[in-house]
C-alpha cells in the first residue's frame, strides 16, 4: 500500500526517531540490562597503628578520609599503647601509617629505618579521672598517694607523662596497677576499680561516667603526637596528610587536642 506524501513523512520521522533512541542506549556505558553506573573499587587498602588516646578522632578522621578519597581503603585501625605499637612495627607487623602519643616510641620506629621522617600533629596534657561522685575525694595530686590510683605502665606516654608531673610536684604515689594502655586505665576508674587515675584531657571529654581535674603543672607536661606513613602503600601518604590538613586538625580539635604547637614532648 502506499503512503500518501504526509504519511510518508511522518513513517520516516518515527523512523529516524527510533535508531536515535536505540544509539543513544548503545552509547550508555554500563547501561546494559538497567543497571547503574557503578562506583569504582578501592585500588589500595591501609593497616594503622594509632595510640589508643586517637581512637574517638581517627574513628571519624578515617570515615572522613575514605569519603574524600574513595580509591584508598582502611582495613585496620589498631589502636595500643604507643610502646607495644612500636614493637609490633620493629617485629614486622604490616602497618602503612603510625601515630604515636609521644616522640621516643616514634623514634623506635624510625631508628629501625622505617619509615619518614615524623610530623607532630597534635598536644595533650593530662588530668585526674575520678568516678562520677568522686567517692575518694581525691582534690589533688597529693591526694593520689592516699587513694587507690591506676597509672600508666612508665613505658607508655602517657606513664611517662604521669611520673614526670607527679616528680615535677613532689608527690610519690605507689599505683595499685600499671597499664598498657591510657584506655585501660579510664576503664578501671569508670568501672570503680580505683579512685583515680592519670589519663589524657581527651580520654574524659564526653565521658559522662567520670569526672576530670586538672593538676597543677599539667600545663608543663604536654605530649607531643608524631605521624608518619611506613613503606610506599598507595594512599599512605594521602591519610597522612588528611590528618595535617584543615579537616583532620578540626576533627582532632573537636576532640579536645592541642595543636601542634602547644608545646614539647613531655
Amino acid at each position: 500500500m502506499r503512503l500518501s506524501p504526509p504519511a510518508a513523512l511522518r513513517a520516516l520521522a518515527l523512523l529516524a526517531a527510533g535508531t536515535l533512541a536505540l544509539a543513544g542506549c548503545a552509547g550508555q556505558p554500563g547501561s546494559q540490562d538497567g543497571d547503574a553506573v557503578a562506583t569504582a573499587a578501592p585500588t589500595s587498602t591501609l593497616t594503622i597503628s594509632a595510640a589508643a588516646s586517637l581512637q574517638r578522632s581517627f574513628d571519624e578522621i578515617a570515615k572522613e578520609f575514605t569519603a574524600a578519597h574513595p580509591e584508598t581503603a582502611i582495613s585496620t585501625i589498631a589502636y595500643d599503647g604507643s610502646s607495644t605499637l612500636a614493637t609490633q612495627i620493629v617485629e614486622g607487623a604490616p602497618v602503612d601509617v603510625i601515630a604515636s602519643a609521644d616522640e621516643k616510641n616514634m623514634a623506635v620506629v624510625t631508628d629501625a629505618g622505617l619509615g619518614g621522617d615524623p610530623v607532630i600533629f597534635a598536644t595533650n596534657t593530662l588530668v585526674i579521672a575520678v568516678p562520677k561522685g568522686n567517692p575518694g575525694k581525691v582534690k589533688s595530686l597529693a591526694d593520689l598517694a592516699g587513694a587507690t590510683t591506676v597509672l600508666c605502665a612508665p613505658q607508655v606516654p602517657c606513664g611517662s607523662a604521669s611520673a614526670t608531673l607527679l616528680q615535677n610536684q613532689g608527690v610519690e604515689v605507689k599505683a595499685a596497677s600499671q597499664e598498657q594502655n591510657v584506655t585501660a586505665v579510664l576503664q578501671k576508674v569508670i568501672a570503680g576499680e580505683a579512685d583515680a587515675g592519670l589519663v589524657y584531657a581527651t580520654d574524659v571529654a564526653g565521658e559522662d561516667a567520670v569526672e576530670s581535674i586538672v593538676p597543677a603543672g599539667a600545663e608543663q607536661v604536654v605530649n607531643s603526637y608524631p605521624i608518619t606513613a611506613l613503606g610506599e602503600q598507595p594512599g599512605a601518604q594521602d591519610f597522612v596528610d588528611f590528618v595535617l590538613g584543615l579537616e583532620g586538625q578540626q576533627i582532632l580539635k573537636d576532640h579536645g587536642f592541642g595543636s601542634a604547637s602547644a608545646g614539647a614532648d613531655g
